[in-house]
């Protein structure tokens, strides 16, 4: 998905998030019509809620998957576990030991790296790249609250019931039209987000969530060769040594969260 984003670069973020969740809205009530699951769900203010955070996560992620290397963008989304385990320990009262925060400082000063010796990142794409890792994170959190209260197709749907009025609106006035091969990257987006969404709302309503959220990072490894291959995406040793800093980080963060001695 973040490539077929990458792909269109003439295109606003806001006109390929609207397209998306045009896509995701449709595919995802056909589904719960036909599984006579009602759309609607049981915790409305908390599926709203869901959307929203979610909302002003996938802009900013958009933005910055438009404006900066692919890899450096997937790097600095995946702070999202970081405060996806910090949120829940206020939220759904989850456990973080004290050694954890140190890998997460560890996977921090990574992304903090990576900004300072890439030239093609300046302090406000870091700060939105941030500010979609922090909403991202809220999301999850809002997604483990609802575990025992709503289907993860009705979750799915309140993304795209909250966003299209968001985005219609501001698609307005930055609508450039699609031409040629553009409709299919943008089918390719729906497609490729509903499934992504689908899954994760499974995993993060069952599971751990400093656990599945630390999963997350095994994309720096895919948007590194996609890059590379794709778009001619290169970077100093320092850079890379950002990089592995923050999968440093998470894999001993997910480490001792598995390790009996962390329980």
């Amino acid at each position: 998905m973040n490539v077929a984003v990458k792909t269109l670069p003439h295109i606003p973020a806001i006109e390929i998030i609207l397209f998306r969740s045009v896509f995701s809205f449709i595919a995802s009530y056909l589904i719960l019509k036909r599984k006579a699951v009602p759309v609607f769900g049981n915790n409305k203010k908390l599926l709203v809620i869901r959307g929203v955070v979610g909302s002003v996560g996938l802009i900013t992620f958009f933005y910055t998957l438009q404006h900066i290397p692919l890899a450096s963008a997937v790097t600095i989304q995946y702070l999202g576990p970081i405060f996806t385990s910090i949120l829940g320990i206020f939220i759904v009262k989850e456990k973080v030991k004290p050694k954890q925060f140190l890998f997460f400082a560890i996977a921090f000063s990574g992304v903090i790296m990576i900004e300072g010796f890439d030239p093609r990142i300046d302090s406000l794409f870091l700060a939105i790249g941030i500010t979609s890792a922090l909403f991202s994170g809220l999301a999850y959190n809002v997604i483990r609250k609802l575990k025992n209260t709503e289907h993860p197709l009705v979750i799915v749907f309140y993304f795209p019931l909250v966003t299209i009025p968001i985005a219609g609106v501001l698609s307005y006035f930055f609508w450039k039209q699609p031409e040629g091969w553009d409709w299919a990257f943008l089918l390719l987006i729906g497609i490729l987000s509903q499934l992504a969404q689908y899954f994760m709302t499974i995993s993060y309503q069952n599971a751990n969530l400093a656990k599945v959220s630390n999963l997350n990072y095994i994309g720096i490894i895919f948007a590194l060769g996609f890059g590379f291959i794709l778009f001619d995406e290169t970077y100093n040793l320092f850079t890379y040594g950002g990089m592995l800093l923050v999968l440093s980080g998470v894999i001993l963060n997910f480490l001792y969260a598995r390790s009996p001695k962390s329980k």
